[in-house]
């Protein structure tokens, strides 16, 4: 598959380098709707090789020029073509007018209504709604994409699936699911995180031959993260080198939550891993895990001298919230030294606020909205504003999880994962994401670096799990396992 840029841009930047492209290359805008034509056609004899009967759909603005264009050449390549347009007659304007113009010369039909539509079609496309959209769609352009989506046939979404918001990833009432996204020019940031990942389907590029010069007049404050490597480890390395790993928490209950995050920092390379938990759980860690420290822990004076030895600090797995983890709180969230924030000390950080610049926050949705006192709704509306939002308030590095999992550092510039799969929705990932970022602090990597690393291996560790085992039922001890596959 197609390696994608990795800066990303807002809907407004968008429009603006395609403005400073014409201006500046004396390129058209109807020269540059050609171009994205021409890629989209070839999308369509690459990955729809059998596909006979194509029907496109287009709306008003500059994203139905690219579709009247893409009709044209299916046209002129003799494809049984529909083409359907939900605004009247005269509706377009400029490039767009001249595109319809164009098909409409070659001997294109254009239908108005959606009663005279054939269902039957090798492929859909979608060029209803581009990146300009800033409000809920409604009325006849929601029945279009209500009909889009009734018929049983693949969709290539062209620019962003109509009723995706470019900026956000969020839906605007409704939207187009496709099958495929090709996107011009740059890449829009909406497109790879949140809802986005169920609409998008696979995202081609094509840069329409628009010059970096012109790009780089626009300042990108988010990215997709890359591949990483992790440094090469010397011959003469010995386990102080690699850090010591307290892991705290494993209320009554929950003891597993802390087992995972040990284990975890174990698999990615900590030198040492400690578990300080409930005394119960402390004297079993080491049956299945010999490798792990166990320490009980009931006043903070059972473990004064393990913190001082220890590098890195994960608290919050399966910390749960009674008067066990209040009484550990205080001293524990004031630490000088690398912490992990995670699970039920996120919610205690969001009774009792505190700001540091030493820390990693690892929320989910629910727990960011705990943290910034707001709905989870509001969280998912803009999660690029939310993440920003958290490092804001609460310091260090902010990693919102979820589909398209947020990076954001003190820059504000924010980081959009592209690794990991639906089979991550099920209880204990989190915990083997903080064990994974506590491993890396541990290994002498920065914060942002650290968070980055984490998160980007630790969705590949569960991508490969599922490879073998599948996505439904998928286990986070089964992440564990491939972590050690993935860091080396």
């Amino acid at each position: 598959m197609q390696t994608l840029p990795t800066k990303l841009y807002s809907a407004q930047q968008a429009r603006e380098i395609d403005r400073i492209a014409q201006e500046q290359t004396q390129v058209t805008g109807l020269q540059l709707m050609a171009k994205a034509a021409e890629a989209s056609f070839q999308v369509i004899k690459k990955h729809y090789p059998e596909a006979k009967k194509i029907t496109v759909f287009c709306g008003a603005g500059n994203n139905a020029g690219d579709g009247y264009l893409i009709a044209k050449l299916a046209l002129e390549a003799g494809y049984k073509l529909q083409l359907f347009s939900a605004v009247g007659e005269g509706k377009l304007s400029g490039d767009a007018a001249l595109a319809q113009q164009s098909y409409m010369a070659a001997g294109g039909v254009i239908l108005h209504n959606l009663q005279l539509l054939s269902h039957h079609a090798d492929l859909i496309i979608d060029a209803l709604l581009g990146t300009g959209l800033d409000r809920p769609v409604i009325g006849k352009f929601a029945a279009v994409i209500q009909t889009i989506n009734s018929i049983d046939s693949p969709v290539l979404a062209v620019d962003i699936p109509s009723g995706l918001n470019a900026d956000t990833g969020n839906i605007m009432a409704c939207a187009v699911h496709a099958d495929f996204t090709i996107t011009f020019i740059v890449l829009k940031k909406g497109l790879f995180t949140g809802l986005a990942a169920d609409y998008c389907g696979i995202v081609l590029f094509a840069d329409l031959e628009v010059p970096n010069s012109v790009i780089e007049r626009e300042a990108n404050q988010e990215s997709l993260l890359q591949t990483v490597t992790l440094a090469k480890r010397p011959r003469s390395a010995h386990k102080g080198l690699f850090g010591h790993v307290l892991v705290v928490g494993g209320d009554y209950g929950y003891a597993g939550a802390a087992k995972l995050a040990a284990e975890a920092a174990l698999n990615c390379g900590a030198g040492l891993v400690s578990v300080a938990t409930r005394k119960e759980h402390a004297n079993q860690m080491y049956l299945s895990c010999p490798e792990l420290m166990g320490h009980a822990l009931d006043q903070l004076t059972d473990i004064e001298g393990l913190l001082e030895k220890a590098t890195v600090l994960v608290f919050g797995p399966g910390l749960a919230q009674r008067t066990w983890a209040k009484k550990l709180w205080p001293t524990l969230i004031g630490l000088n030294l690398p912490r992990v924030i995670d699970a039920d000390a996120l919610n205690l950080l969001a009774d009792f606020p505190v700001y540091s610049e030493q820390w990693i926050l690892t929320p989910h949705p629910g727990e960011a909205a705990r943290l910034l006192q707001c709905s989870t709704a509001d969280i998912l509306q803009d999660r690029f504003k939310a993440v920003r939002a958290l490092q804001t308030k609460y310091g260090g590095v902010c990693v919102l999880k979820g589909a398209g999992t947020l990076i954001c550092d003190d820059k504000k510039q924010v980081y959009v994962n592209t690794t990991g799969n639906p089979g991550m929705a099920a209880g204990g990932m989190g915990d083997v994401l903080s064990g994974t970022i506590g491993a890396l602090l541990a290994q002498q990597y920065a914060l942002l670096d650290a968070a980055k690393i984490g998160v980007y291996v630790h969705g590949l560790a569960a991508d490969k799990a599922a490879v073998s085992l599948g996505e439904r039922g998928l286990r986070a001890t089964d992440v564990v396992q491939y972590l050690r596959e993935v860091v080396n």
